[in-house]
């Protein structure tokens, strides 16, 4: 921006007068707008970034032949622009797209987290204007193998006027840089040993990293995505990675099994700047159908698990080779792999536990990567929430969780922490649309936060009881039940009347009425537990098994009777149907029914997990939910470990059990 001074011709002569003319800069390169330019705005260093509602109103116009829930539009403001984040702060998941300029490693013999970064390597203000100040990746390479913490920093920058790096490599003592690709001087060793404390102590493990010539003046759009823009660490097996990283080519810490086990440790680093994918907003099929898969207690570890309470010659053919030892997770992995591929369903919701927990989950992030890995791996929406051991003996926070499940690839973008005002980590809703143009409300799926263990009545000598669903709960589910709107049902969908005489039957019982809904949380009610509804008929309403003890709170804070009982589809006197038809629970591995409780099925998903207690005799199961007819009908079922389907009933609609 300039100011000319101008004159004019009545002027000539006469007292100086100015007219400033604003003139907009020329534009800058694409490479140069990407990186350098500095726009500072407030951003969310937790990774939940999204300004947007959580059930936003789609947009039904349509955009170039695409239906409403391919419109581009619905991703805007999903994510900040990277040149508004901060440079000096390490926030893995956040989309970067500025290089590194340096990288160092450095051993400290008090934790980061008391001392802060008194052992970050040396700098000076003019280092610091060139090249970014040092930042501290937040994980220790010798967390459980070695006798003091070691860190990896590195600098960033938005600058394009220094050399920026555009690979890592390891490479052992005895290894010559020469045998790395390009040229010999363009690769520069970290200083420090990535083995510095390891113990038992091993030969000396270096970090390389490759830098290329400045990038100003470069075309524009080329070479960017060449940049390291992101160094994380990985613990276990690492088999699934965040979004658009890279593990190194050798673990810094090989894992092992046997008498002294240890789990492998990567490096991992993120080049260019790959946002993650977005699951578009859940819909119905054209013809009506939405189908649910429960995983249910996962107990997945950063080793790879231990097989419980299994004979191995119980398992189908494919989970495990001849002579392998049973890993837990790996096999459950497989299984979950296999489900997936066999119900093709349209979301997958983890109904808590994901985590062992009992010191066997200390890094929260590579075990959720693991746990939603072959999920992501197939595309399909998830969800989750939280049992009683996924923040037991782990480094996150349950909000600290949600923050970091929430930025991974397909899950659901109403999925969030909730209101502060609400009691527990992960209370939300959403609301699956017909996939025509009107996008109607369909039906709607509560998750509520179950909590861990009751913070009173504790004692030494015995485990603290369950928690339970708090009073806030209840009032925002009230509230937030009071927001949704009747809709006509049976639901037709726009352009169902060229159909012809397909339809007509469904015009016959039209109402106004709330969308059925189902309620997701992880331990049950003590309703769970109480005598089952009886049919007209006289059939006891109760189908599954019962093999756990009781699983619920002792205490009863009302949630039933207040909030699902209290809550009817409609406000016609004479329709007296709950709004939520099914409430779903894990939590007891070796449960599975499905029980009518004055009018509401209450209903378990059984153990999903080889690494999770179980029966010998008692498969390991996955229950299924498909929901038909555009949300009036309710079916479920569940797939065993040998892909067997039993327990097969309607639990609401035509045909459903103890029909009303």
């Amino acid at each position: 921006m300039r100011g000319e001074r101008q004159r004019g011709p009545s002027q000539m002569g006469k007292d100086n007068c100015y007219l400033f003319i604003l003139n907009q800069l020329p534009a800058a390169p694409k490479a140069f707008r990407r990186i350098s330019w500095q726009k500072w705005d407030v951003v969310s260093l937790t990774g939940s970034s999204s300004n947007a509602p959580s059930n936003p109103i789609p947009n039904n116009n349509g955009t170039d032949g695409k239906e409403w829930w391919q419109a581009e539009e619905l991703d805007a403001g999903e994510t900040p622009a990277s040149v508004s984040l901060p440079l000096d702060v390490w926030s893995p998941l956040l989309p970067h797209s500025t290089g590194l300029t340096e990288i160092a490693i450095r051993p400290c013999i008090v934790s980061p987290s008391i001392a802060g970064d008194i052992c970050a390597p040396k700098t000076t203000p003019e280092e610091d204007a060139l090249k970014g100040k040092w930042v501290r990746v937040g994980k220790d390479l010798n967390v459980m193998t070695g006798m003091w913490w070691l860190s990896i920093y590195y600098r960033r920058t938005r600058r394009l006027d220094v050399p920026l790096i555009t690979s890592l490599h390891l490479l052992r003592s005895n290894e010559s840089v020469s045998s790395l690709p390009g040229s010999e001087h363009s690769w520069v060793r970290a200083s420090g040993d990535l083995h510095d404390g390891l113990y038992p102590s091993e030969d000396p493990l270096y970090l390389y990293y490759q830098v290329k010539k400045p990038l100003a003046g470069i075309p524009a759009g080329v070479e960017l995505e060449e940049l390291v823009t992101e160094v994380d660490v990985q613990y276990g097996e690492a088999k699934h990675l965040a979004w658009g990283f890279s593990k190194s080519n050798i673990p810094v810490v090989e894992g092992r099994d046997g008498s002294k086990p240890r789990q492998a440790v990567w490096i991992t680093y993120r080049k260019g700047m790959n946002s993650e994918p977005k699951t578009p907003p859940l819909h119905f099929s054209d013809d009506g159908k939405f189908k649910i898969l429960q995983v249910a207690d996962l107990h997945y570890s950063v080793s790879k698990g231990e097989c419980r309470d299994l004979d191995p010659n119980d398992l189908p053919p494919g989970l495990l080779s001849t002579n392998d030892p049973c890993h837990g997770d790996t096999v459950t992995q497989s299984l979950l792999a296999q489900t997936l591929a066999a119900e093709k369903p349209s979301l997958v919701v983890f109904t808590g536990d994901q985590l062992n927990g009992q010191t066997t989950s200390w890094d929260a992030q590579s075990v959720l990567l693991k746990a939603v890995g072959e999920v992501i791996a197939a595309k399909v929406p998830w969800a989750l929430v939280f049992g009683n051991h996924d923040d037991e003996d782990t480094d996150l926070t349950r909000s600290e969780m949600m923050r970091v499940a929430k930025r991974m690839p397909y899950a659901v973008r109403e999925m969030e922490e909730g209101p502060q005002w609400v009691d527990g980590v992960g209370n939300w809703l959403v609301k699956v649309r017909s996939a025509d143009a009107s996008a109607t409300h369909l039906l709607t799926l509560y998750f509520l936060d179950s909590h861990a263990y009751s913070k009173s009545g504790w004692t030494f000598w015995k485990s603290a009881d369950y928690d339970w669903i708090k009073q806030t709960q209840i009032d925002w589910y009230i509230e937030q039940s009071a927001l949704i709107a009747p809709i006509e049902r049976p639901f037709t969908p726009d352009g169902a009347k060229d159909l012809g005489t397909v339809w007509e039957t469904r015009q016959e019982d039209k109402r106004l009425a709330k969308p059925n809904a189902l309620m997701f949380f992880h331990i049950p009610l003590p309703e769970s537990y109480s005598p089952a509804d009886v049919s007209a008929s006289g059939e006891t309403l109760s189908y599954g098994q019962q093999l756990d003890e009781n699983g619920a709170p002792k205490k009863n804070s009302g949630f039933f009777e207040k909030g699902i009982l209290a809550l009817k589809e409609s406000e016609d006197p004479t329709n007296t149907r709950h709004e939520v038809k099914v409430v779903a629970n894990g939590h007891c591995h070796i449960t599975d029914f499905c029980k009518r409780v004055k009018g509401v099925w209450l209903c378990f998903g059984g153990g999903s997990s080889f690494s999770g207690y179980g029966k010998v005799g008692f498969d390991r199961r996955f229950r299924i939910y498909e929901v038909m007819d555009y949300g009036e009908t309710i079916r479920t079922y569940k797939r065993t470990q040998d892909g067997t389907i039993t327990g097969d009933m309607v639990l609401e609609g035509k045909g459903a059990k103890g029909s009303r």
